[in-house]
């Protein structure tokens, strides 16, 4: 395929989103079901990264899209739909934590003063199944910061802002959900040499 005709598609298809959103602004409901079955894969799975519990992040997107349908006059192409989209998925998928009652109450009070250490140092014998079993098994605040910078690429300012917490605060979560990451992953390494 030529490079032209390739460039071609991708404006069709650009284009084709652009209607299908301003039908959904009128709501019409086959294009607001188009949307959906566009973007259902791809948040359900920033949504399971946050919750890890499929009921509740099946429950977040629902709620995920019908915000996102009833704030779509918001949505003027400033950026990307599926960033837009993505934004509301982790702000309900927060939120569903936040009703479980599990998330540590008044982030807001950590320190900002956080001390500057090397990134997770890669570890032999870890596969990508042990690390998203590791991921699942750090405490929801823990999870979350650290899905949302590694995982997303949000950084500490936009999930400071995402999460009503400082800068700061986000930094130290995010250290100390990697230094718990660590020791899971040196757990789980020394399990499977004793297997």
């Amino acid at each position: 395929m030529s490079r032209l005709v390739i460039e071609e598609k991708i404006l069709m298809e650009d284009q084709l989103l652009i209607h299908i959103i301003e039908q959904s602004k009128k709501g019409d409901r086959k294009a607001q079901t188009e949307l959906y079955k566009r973007y259902y894969r791809g948040m359900y799975s920033v949504s399971m990264r946050i919750l890890e519990h499929r009921a509740e992040a099946e429950d977040a997107m629902q709620e995920a899209f019908i915000a996102a349908f009833r704030q779509l006059d918001s949505y003027h192409g400033e950026v990307n739909f599926g960033g837009w989209l993505k934004r509301i998925v982790i702000n309900k998928s927060i939120d569903q934590i936040r009703k479980r009652k599990s998330y540590i109450s008044d982030l807001s009070k950590l320190s900002d003063k956080i001390e500057d250490k090397n990134e997770i140092m890669p570890l032999k014998e870890i596969t990508p199944e042990m690390i998203k079993k590791a991921i699942g098994n750090l405490q929801d605040n823990y999870r979350i910061v650290l899905s949302l910078f590694l995982l997303e690429g949000y950084d500490h300012d936009e999930i400071a802002d995402i999460l009503k917490i400082s800068n700061g605060s986000s930094r130290i979560i995010y250290h100390r959900a990697k230094e718990k990451l660590k020791g899971i992953l040196t757990t789980m390494k020394m399990e499977l040499k004793e297997a």
